[in-house]
């Protein structure tokens, strides 16, 4: 079996990142890979822009980690506050969920939160509780979330 040594233009999972230089089955390479323009033949002048492929997947990581770090910030500084319906002892009828929350935070800071990046048991009695939400890799806030119960009517 020929292997062949190609160089990525797009992350492919359990491959590589952009800009990685590997060695595949020849057939995977040329019948997969290169058709959809994932990767190229691993030539001289591809392996040097390979180099500007992997620049610029670093400029633009860092770039995201420091706004996930700014975002990080900014959540703390404010508390977050959910209603939800609850009875006379405290315990909620539902259930405030990860979905709940994000769309908390989303509204409080105009920023576009989704519910997996909230990591929380459901919560079900009113009161603060603490709440991790990861922004970026290595990135996370926790937060306080202060369930009230909201207005009967």
């Amino acid at each position: 079996m020929a292997k062949m040594k190609i160089v990525l233009k797009q992350a492919v999972g359990n491959l590589g990142e952009a800009g990685d230089q590997v060695i595949v089955a020849g057939g995977f390479a040329r019948n997969y890979l290169i058709p959809r323009g994932i990767a190229v033949p691993a030539t001289k002048g591809n392996v040097a822009q390979a180099d500007t492929w992997r620049n610029s997947r670093t400029s633009r990581e860092a770039r995201e980690r420091t706004l996930a770090e700014q975002l990080r910030d900014k959540i703390r500084s404010a508390p977050i506050s959910v209603t939800a319906q609850a009875g006379p002892d405290g315990r909620l009828f539902g259930s405030v969920t990860a979905a709940d929350v994000a769309q908390a935070i989303s509204g409080t800071f105009g920023v576009e939160i989704d519910r997996h990046q909230v990591e929380l048991e459901p919560i079900k009695h009113l009161g603060v509780h603490e709440v991790k939400v990861t922004l970026y890799p290595e990135v996370s806030a926790e937060i306080p979330v202060e369930v009230l119960a909201a207005s009967a009517g």
